[in-house]
């Protein structure tokens, strides 16, 4: 019999910021059980609820007992299973009553396994009922729950004491319109659950798995987790669409707020306009953060004084009482933030430099004032090779962690840099330097903007290879999944602008520039070549992350080009040169060569004389060679990587022929080392943009 299943926890109120992961992990892990015990159909369909007082899940086609399963069971060998008579021995007769098997020796199939002739015995386990099997699969699922802190409670007889992320009030599990009859945290299955705290009051009752939905949307709860979160977009932007304004909407506050209301209903609020002089940023992550409100930009695209709050109340004079009250929380919250912003004006960012000396940023690389030092040393070196103002970036680095010692960036440090740029344009400080100062952590993530000007840039680079020059230096690189100082994402981050912004600085002087600023502080030593291993490993990353093969990123990282802003290009070449009828020929006469240079002993003959040459075929080679060089030498130099490598589809028959008919390791030295030369001189034009070899078949 197939019908469908529902099983709810309803629990007092769940984590938010772990909510969907919960309930997506419980549905799936119940789920996979089901399946692998034979319960579910290719065609059942999970559907997955979660709200701030509950996980729950819906599973169409189950059956109600699992199907028999047809199993072979290895016993022991028959030399150990059968006396001389055949007849059974103690050890065989151990073995079936341990395994619960009972039957005729004679039943008993005889396998060979290729090592020995084994007693087996094949038979049929039975099905069993749906409550066994949900019965096992929550269990086992509640086990591997994603929890982030487990509470640990009393249940109602004051004395079981049960663990799970929150108290379970209820638990519902529906068959249809059965109750299907497990235990879990304490509780036995019912049909009854709770509806929105405060719209109602008596418990609910399911009347099948299938009305679960409709029930508690009937009782002002909207259990499907993506449905409140499009439900709350939606009502957000209408609302600031009632305005004349733009809703500001991150999708990680939109979540969190998904996961704290179970109907979501929305109120305007506002503020004093008075506080608007305030850094918007101060105030929007004010709002945010502390009280989980959206804020609002009016159609110039400033901040507005107004702002939206979701509640789970549909009040009766409108929410009249709930937006003052939410005024004059916020009032509070921003007159905070105004105070900040107003006493942090009072001193200067260059006099808050020295108290830096106070701040530790690793006990082995000293304060956050010595690292400042570092930095500016190195943003005054990198501007110059990228062609900025040094002095400019060397007074932003300088600046760079002052609103560090700031009571806004102490109550807020989401806003480091940010509030560094208010400050220094406060001081009179040029629009470079303090544009800098807040975009030198960028990129902080993947994806994130890039410093915007050649300023930012060198600062940006500054700060993230003098943490990475820094720790390498004093052994703390990363290890397996481990990395506590986020070198990674600083490495994809030096990486990203070097490529993205086609920096034209050769990495290697970017590394060796760092280090010579590193290597001044006691007790780091150089593990430059380590550290540009972990930047190679980054770099096959992201371009693996592209959808470009091990094999195409191998073939070109071998040459450890220098400007790393070409790889792209090189690779796409590379890709394009592959789809020619002429490459894995090629390629495998590339590698062929490349085992015929490793094998000679002392330095590889480079001088090719005609005069030497004995055979037509390596003539022939020779002058396609000649024609082709050039062209391809000129397409490289130009950076037309694609065209270069084009070009040596004209080498395949003259390489061809040269192989079946010339011998390389002639016995006359002389013509030996000529043919050397030859495939020397051939093997340098075929391997400029990669080392094509690596993709030969």
């Amino acid at each position: 019999m197939l019908k469908n299943l529902l099983v709810e926890l309803q629990t007092e109120e769940l984590p938010p910021k772990a909510l969907e992961k919960l309930s997506v992990a419980l549905a799936d892990g119940v789920a996979k059980s089901l399946k692998d015990q034979g319960f579910l159909q290719d065609d059942s369909q999970v559907t997955v609820y979660g709200s701030p007082r509950r996980l729950a899940f819906h599973i169409t086609q189950v059956l109600d007992v699992s199907p028999d399963v047809a199993f072979t069971q290895k016993l022991v060998p028959v030399r150990v299973g059968l006396d001389a008579e055949g007849n059974a021995t103690m050890a065989l007769t151990k073995k079936m009553a341990a395994l619960g098997i009972e039957c005729p020796v004679s039943d008993l199939k005889r396998v060979n396994d290729g090592k020995n002739e084994q007693l087996v015995f094949e038979g049929v386990r039975p099905g069993y009922a749906l409550a066994q099997g949900l019965q096992s699969a929550l269990e086992d699922s509640i086990k591997k729950l994603p929890i982030p802190k487990v509470m640990t409670y009393q249940l109602a007889d004051g004395v079981t004491t049960v663990s799970f992320v929150r108290p379970v009030k209820h638990l519902t599990a529906l068959f249809g319109s059965d109750v299907v009859p497990v235990n879990l945290l304490g509780l036995i299955a019912n049909r009854v659950t709770r509806g929105h705290r405060f719209h109602t009051s008596d418990l609910v009752e399911i009347a099948d798995a299938d009305s679960y939905e409709a029930t508690l949307k009937a009782n002002r709860v909207m259990p499907a987790f993506a449905e409140r979160r499009e439900t709350l977009r939606n009502l957000l932007t209408a609302e600031a669409q009632r305005l004349n304004a733009n809703v500001i909407m991150p999708d990680d506050l939109l979540d969190e707020v998904t996961a704290l209301t179970e109907w979501p209903v929305i109120y305007t609020s506002e503020f004093d306009e008075a506080f608007l002089e305030v850094p918007e940023e101060c105030l929007i992550l004010t709002m945010q953060l502390n009280q989980k409100y959206f804020a609002l930009r009016n159609q110039d695209g400033k901040l507005s004084h107004q702002f939206l709050l979701v509640s789970q109340l549909e009040a009766k004079d409108g929410g009249k009482a709930i937006a003052g009250g939410n005024a004059r929380v916020v009032r509070a919250r921003l007159a905070d933030a105004k105070f900040f912003y107003d006493q942090d004006r009072l001193e200067t960012l260059e006099s808050r430099v020295p108290g830096l000396k106070n701040v530790v940023y690793h006990n082995k690389l000293g304060s956050q004032l010595e690292r400042v030092e570092r930095v500016e040393a190195m943003a005054g070196r990198f501007a110059e090779m990228l062609g900025a103002n040094a002095v400019d970036a060397k007074r932003a680095a300088r600046l760079a962690k002052a609103d560090l010692r700031t009571l806004m960036v102490g109550e807020f440090p989401e806003l480091q840099g940010i509030m560094g740029e208010y400050y220094a344009k406060n001081d009179g400080e040029s629009a470079d330097v303090a544009l800098a100062i807040r975009e030198h952590y960028q990129p902080r993530y993947a994806g994130d903007a890039l410093p915007s000007t050649p300023v930012s840039t060198a600062l940006a680079l500054a700060d993230k290879m003098e943490t990475l020059t820094g720790l390498f230096g004093i052994g703390q690189m990363p290890t397996g999944e481990k990395d506590p100082f986020a070198l990674r994402r600083h490495a994809l981050g030096v990486l990203r602008m070097l490529i993205e912004k086609r920096l034209p600085v050769a990495f290697t002087t970017l590394l060796d520039a760092a280090w010579d600023v590193e290597l001044k502080v006691a007790g780091v030593t150089d593990h430059r070549e380590a550290l540009k291993t972990f930047f190679t490993d980054r770099l096959r990353v992201m371009f693996r992350d592209m959808g470009y093969t091990a094999n195409e990123i191998d073939a070109v990282l071998a040459l450890e080009p220098e400007e790393l802003h070409d790889i792209k290009a090189r690779l796409d070449a590379l890709r394009g040169f592959m789809a020619l009828p002429e490459a894995q020929s090629l390629t495998a006469a590339n590698k062929r060569i490349g085992n015929i240079l490793k094998k000679i002993e002392g330095d590889v003959p480079t001088a090719v004389s005609v005069d030497v040459m004995e055979q037509d075929e390596e003539r022939a080679l020779w002058q396609a060679l000649l024609a082709v060089e050039p062209k391809a030498n000129a397409a490289f130099e130009a950076g037309n990587y694609a065209e270069m490598l084009a070009s040596l589809a004209g080498l395949k028959e003259a390489v061809d022929a040269f192989f079946e008919a010339v011998m390389v390791n002639a016995e006359d030295p002389a013509l030996r080392a000529n043919r050397q030369a030859i495939l020397n001189r051939l093997y340098t034009v075929m391997n400029r943009v990669a080392e094509i070899a690596r993709l030969a078949q």
